[in-house]
C-alpha cells in the first residue's frame, strides 16, 4: 500500500476502507509497471544484440 496516497485520500475526506483499497490498487499497478520496465530492458538488449550481429554479417558478406 502507498501510505502517501492513503494519507492524502484520508485528508481529502474519503472513507478509511475506500482510501485503503485505492492505495492498494495503485500499489498493485505500480508493481506491474515495474515488471513491464524490466521486460522492456531485456527486449532492448535482445534487439541491440540482434542489430549488431546482423550488421556484422552484412559487413563480412560485402567485404569478402
Amino acid at each position: 500500500m502507498i501510505t502517501e496516497l492513503y494519507d492524502a485520500l484520508k485528508d481529502a475526506g474519503a472513507a478509511e476502507d475506500k482510501a485503503r483499497k485505492a492505495a492498494e490498487t495503485v500499489a498493485a499497478y505500480e508493481n506491474r509497471f515495474g515488471k513491464i520496465e524490466t521486460d522492456l530492458a531485456v527486449l532492448k538488449w535482445m534487439v541491440g544484440t540482434n542489430v549488431v550481429l546482423t550488421v556484422a554479417v552484412f559487413v563480412k558478406l560485402f567485404i569478402h
